[in-house]
């Protein structure tokens, strides 16, 4: 995959090279370069914001700079390019599951007031982390960016451990534990240490119910229990009420 960003501050995706993303980026599984959209202004001064027509504070992004830059890093017919903006759409897995599938995506961070209305008809997707303003668009990129590259083929160790992440399954994953058996008198469950394939699936079954039940019962409402399930969740409202 092929992942380019549009940004006025490229030093801040260095930590991009670090830990698993940098082991990916130089097996080649990942591309990703940063692009200073500043060069590509037109004026003497390198400005890219300009004031907005009718007044109003602040300063915006023009659009002639991040056409251009579009223009010169597009590789494919179809890039997926996002704007990183407060008023798009919240980013969750379901978003980073797809844009796993693309061949390229581009980033825009915004920084200033906000942009040129213009180029949102440069774009494919409005993105947003949350209800919440930042600075600029680069630590969401770099958010997003972490969360889809994870997703992608032989960028983590065990294949399986994407699969199984909380949100993946529209669970949250059930809790987890290593060596010791015992720290200060908390204890392992007996069941993980039992050897019984079948117990230990249905305990981490339960208890990933059990924490999605207690701690974000919403996505409860919208998934389709299968039977065993069902079963487990009346088990756990009882046991929790």
């Amino acid at each position: 995959m092929k992942i380019d960003v549009l940004t006025l501050f490229p030093d801040m995706f260095k930590s991009l090279e670090q830990s698993i993303l940098g082991k990916a980026q130089q097996k080649n599984l990942v591309d990703i370069k940063t692009h200073d959209f500043r060069m590509y202004a037109t004026n003497k001064q390198r400005h890219v914001d300009d004031y907005p027509y009718g007044g109003g504070a602040g300063m915006l992004l023009q659009v002639q700079p991040i056409d251009d830059c579009l223009a010169d890093i597009k590789q494919t017919n179809n890039p997926r390019i996002i704007l990183l903006d407060p008023a798009g759409k919240t980013f969750n897995q379901t978003m980073a599951e797809q844009f796993s599938k693309e061949e390229q995506l581009i980033f825009i961070c915004g920084h200033y007031e906000g942009y040129d209305e213009r180029i949102r008809s440069l774009i494919t997707d409005e993105v947003s982390l949350g209800d919440f303003v930042l600075t600029g668009g680069e630590l969401g990129a770099m958010v997003m960016i972490d969360a889809v590259a994870r997703l992608l083929p032989e960028v983590l160790g065990n294949s399986q451990s994407a699969q199984t992440d909380s949100f993946s399954t529209g669970l949250l994953e059930h809790p987890q534990y290593t060596r010791p058996a015992n720290y200060k008198g908390m204890e392992v469950p007996a069941v993980l240490l039992s050897g019984n394939h079948e117990k230990i699936r249905k305990w981490k079954e339960k208890e990933s119910l059990r924490r999605t039940y207690l701690r974000r019962p919403d996505l409860l409402e919208h998934y389709d229990l299968n039977n065993e399930q069902d079963c487990l969740l009346k088990e756990i409202m009882r046991e929790e009420n």
